[in-house]
Order: structure tokens, then C-alpha cells, then sequence
């Protein structure tokens, strides 16, 4: 799909398809719309699609009124969403050229930027692996606004849907070592510096915690490393990304049930979110430092599988008793995050499709966030607010550490029925130790079991946005 500013009258704009924001509540003549306003057949409400043929001021072939609800309540997430819904609801027609004519005051470049994003987004399908001869393309997108905004727009709009393209990924077609050659390859176009340690480099740091997990698998295990650094750095601060990578989740041993399972493809959703987020910063080039790691095992319960009672010792020296093989991200997690710290990162986020115990609590509208920092913590919330995606900070207080208790290593890898998502969060911050850190857990919100109105069924490529207004706003 090409991309462009638009900048002729909206009268002169010839286009298969044009769109025009209608609020809830307020008055629009222009194209026909005044009339069906009246008899109520448009109300403006958020998302709402009505298309005009042959309107009056604009040589468009049609006008497509989007309802964008309350003015009061319009911003970027609700523009990005607005652009979405609009592109799939247009392409379902075989409509293959769109304008997007927003009010004025909602052309700058955050207004713009939302709108090739969403435009981008809603695009996306995942049906690379159907064979259809009458797939249905948009052949371009253009946007009344700012120039700048159109590039930002783009770049995160296909870094996000290169992460979804990600996790779209079957686990047969998907291995570690194969996200390994995505990273790889994207890296290489991307400008950014790649490293994977394969299973001896991660034996010779003593990542037992990572290689536990992957022990059961025919498919070798690897910890993706990718750096950025800026020409000019405006901080000493350096950002760590750590993502996890699980590419399939069998559970291990303590094995799931087969209802479903074909869904924990997506365990590697964090990873791919933290790839996406690299990818965009590598374009769009923020003034610190950061460095991404994923790392990638396969959970199998092969004949070598680890099992519940084993025992495995981290990077870092501490012991872990493994209760439950499926409680595998925060093993490989462990390790990352200490790794990411030798490294020298001085500030840390993970995300990490982690429990269902976060889904039971948040739903599947908000990410969990854990914090061992109030600072870090405020700083990406407030990125996420700006990209509108939701996160709620949980608790993370130090008297849970009791259910982590093992009497027979350091600390167990689960702590029981009560308070999952905390427990998890907590195994985490052991290895996290006092350098600040945010945990993410995106299980609930990093896959879509229904489409939306803007957006495909399957992954979301949720927090990429995040993680690079992140890193593009940091300030010391």
C-alpha cells in the first residue's frame, strides 16, 4: 500500500474513496450528510461507516462518513483507530484508493502520524497461508495533514504488523533459529547490529534457567541480541528490550490441555513486540542507546524435557526449583534480564505473554504492569497513554516473595494458586535486581480471539508503539 500527503482541496481530491470524520452530536452538510443526519441514518457514533456515491464537493468517486464519537474525547489512539476501520470496512468493497480529510485542527503530525498507522494496521490480514485468487489489496492511502507525521506513521505501522507477521507464524515454519534469521535479515536492512548466542556461548555464561526450558526440544535454543546506538547520544542512559520468545508452549511436561493449544504459536509474541520496537528505532533513530534481546526455546516434553522438581541455576547464581514446566517464561526471562544488565543496560522493560492468572485480573484491554521503580514505572505508562495502549500498574509489593519459597534452592519458578500474575512478576524482579525495571505482561492483550472493526483477528504487535515513544522521549 503507498502512502502519501495530500495536499489539493478537498474539492479537487479525486479518489476512489474519501474520508470524512463525522462527531456525534454536531452538525455536517457538506457531501449529503445533513440530510442523513437528520433522519438519523448517521449519528457520528465512534466507527460508525456510511458511504455516499455521486456527493456534491468533491470530484471522489464516493465519500465515506466515519463516525469518530465525541469531539471532546477525539485524539490520536481514536484517529488511529477511526483510519482502521475504515481502510478494512473499504476494502471488503474491492475499494483500492483512500483520502483521509480530517477537521483542521486534527492535522498535525500526532493526528497524522495515528492515521497512517492505523490505515496500516487495518490493512493487515492473516491469510498468507490461504490460497485465494481474489485477495482483496489497497493500492494507497493519503492523509490531509502533516508531511512528517505520514513517515513516523509508516514506519511504526509496519514495524508493528512486521511483528504480527511474526507471531502470525505457525511453529513449524517458525523455530528459534528461524526467528533468529528474521532478526537477522531485518536487522541487516535496518541498520542495526545483530548477535545470536547460540547454545554453547549460553552454556559457557551459565544460563542453565534459559537451556532448562529448551532441553526438551529437537530445536535448538538462541538469544537474539540486537543494538542500536545513536550518532550523537543525549543520555548516559541505555535502554534493554527483552522479549520473550517462547515459539511453541506445549507446557513441558506439566502439559497443557489440548483445547486451544494451537493458540501458544503466539508465545513468542514478546519478542517479535520487542523485534517490531527495534525495527522502528533503527528508522526513526532516538538519542540513547538501546538494545533488544530475545530470548528463543521451543517447550516440548521430549524424552530430556526437565521436570517439575528439577532443579537449575541462573546467570546470575541463584537456584531455581522448577514446580511447573509450564511456568517457562520467567525461566528464560530470568537469564535475559541478567544477561541485559552485564550488558550494561542501565534501564529495563520486558514484555512477555506471561500468565492467565494477568487475563483473569486485566481482562483483554489492559497490559500488566509491574514495576520495581516509580519512575520507570510513570515513565511507561505515560508512553503508553500517548500510543493508547492500556496498561494498569499492579502491585509488586516484597511480602509476596514468601510464595516463592523453596526449601530446597533460592526460589521456586511458581508460588501457587493465589495472585499469579504477581508471583510471576515477582520470580522476575530477582533477576532484575535494583536496575529499574517495568515487566509487561501482554498475554491478554497481545492476541485478538475476534477482529475489530480496525484490526484482524490474531496478534496485535501490542507494545511496540510503547517501547518507541519510549526510548523517542526519554529525557534524563
Amino acid at each position: 500500500m503507498q502512502i502519501a500527503i495530500e495536499s489539493r482541496a478537498i474539492s479537487e481530491i479525486e479518489t476512489d474513496a474519501l474520508l470524512v470524520p463525522v462527531f456525534e452530536g454536531e452538525k455536517e452538510e457538506r457531501f449529503g450528510a445533513g440530510e442523513l443526519i437528520a433522519s438519523g441514518e448517521v449519528t457520528g457514533k465512534a466507527l460508525e461507516i456510511t458511504v455516499v456515491h455521486r456527493a456534491a464537493g468533491t470530484r471522489a468517486a464516493r465519500v465515506a462518513l466515519v463516525g469518530a464519537g465525541k469531539r471532546e474525547k477525539f485524539d490520536a489512539p481514536v484517529m488511529r483507530k477511526l483510519a482502521g476501520a475504515a481502510v478494512r470496512h473499504l476494502k471488503s468493497k474491492s475499494i483500492k484508493r483512500m483520502v483521509l480529510a480530517p477537521a483542521p485542527e486534527h492535522q498535525g503530525v500526532e493526528y497524522t502520524s495515528a492515521a497512517v498507522e492505523g490505515a496500516i494496521l487495518g490493512d493487515f490480514d492473516p491469510d498468507r497461508y490461504k490460497k485465494d485468487d481474489d485477495k482483496k489489496t489497497v493500492e494507497s492511502f493519503a492523509v490531509v495533514g502533516a508531511a512528517e507525521g505520514v513517515e513516523r506513521g509508516r514506519v511504526l505501522g509496519e514495524s508493528q504488523n512486521f511483528a504480527r507477521a511474526l507471531v502470525n507464524e505457525p511453529a513449524n515454519k517458525l523455530t528459534p533459529l528461524g526467528m533468529a534469521a528474521a532478526a537477522r535479515q531485518m536487522a541487516s536492512e535496518a541498520g542495526l547490529a545483530c548477535e545470536v548466542l547460540d547454545q554453547a556461548a549460553m552454556e559457557k555464561l551459565g544460563m542453565g534457567s534459559l537451556l532448562g526450558v529448551a532441553q526438551g526440544s529437537a530445536e535448538a535454543p538462541c538469544l537474539i541480541v540486537l543494538r542500536y546506538k545513536p550518532a550523537v547520544s543525549a543520555t548516559a542512559s541505555h535502554l534493554g528490550l527483552v522479549g520473550k520468545g517462547v515459539t511453541f508452549d506445549t507446557g513441558g511436561i506439566s502439559i497443557k490441555p489440548a483445547d486451544g493449544m494451537e493458540k501458544m504459536k503466539y508465545d513468542m509474541a514478546g519478542a517479535a513486540a520487542m523485534m517490531g520496537a527495534m525495527r522502528a528505532i533503527a528508522q526513526l533513530k532516538p538519542a540513547m542507546a538501546v538494545t533488544g534481546f530475545m530470548p528463543c526455546v521451543e517447550n516440548m516434553p521430549g524424552s530430556r524435557a526437565q521436570r517439575p522438581g528439577d532443579i537449575v541455576s541462573a546467570m546470575n547464581g541463584k537456584t531455581i526449583e522448577v514446580i511447573n514446566t509450564d511456568a517457562e517464561g520467567r525461566l528464560i526471562l530470568a537469564d535475559a534480564l541478567v544477561y541485559a544488565r552485564k550488558f550494561g543496560c542501565t534501564h529495563l522493560v520486558d514484555a512477555a505473554t506471561l500468565t492467565g492468572a494477568i487475563v483473569v485480573a486485566l481482562g483483554h484491554l489492559n497490559v500488566g504492569l509491574f514495576a520495581n521503580n516509580d519512575a520507570m514505572r510513570d515513565r511507561v505508562l505515560a508512553a503508553a497513554k500517548s500510543e493508547g495502549e492500556r496498561m494498569w500498574a499492579m502491585p509488586l509489593e516484597d511480602d509476596y516473595k514468601e510464595y516463592l519459597k523453596s526449601a530446597f534452592a533460592d526460589v521456586a519458578n511458581v508460588g501457587g494458586r493465589w495472585g499469579g500474575a504477581v508471583t510471576a512478576a515477582m520470580f522476575l524482579k530477582e533477576f532484575a535486581e535494583e536496575t529499574p525495571w517495568v515487566h509487561l505482561d501482554i498475554a491478554g492483550t497481545a492476541w485478538l480471539d475476534e477482529a475489530k472493526p480496525y484490526m484482524a483477528k490474531g496478534p496485535t504487535g501490542l507494545p511496540v508503539r510503547t517501547m518507541v515513544r519510549l526510548a523517542m522521549d526519554w529525557r534524563d
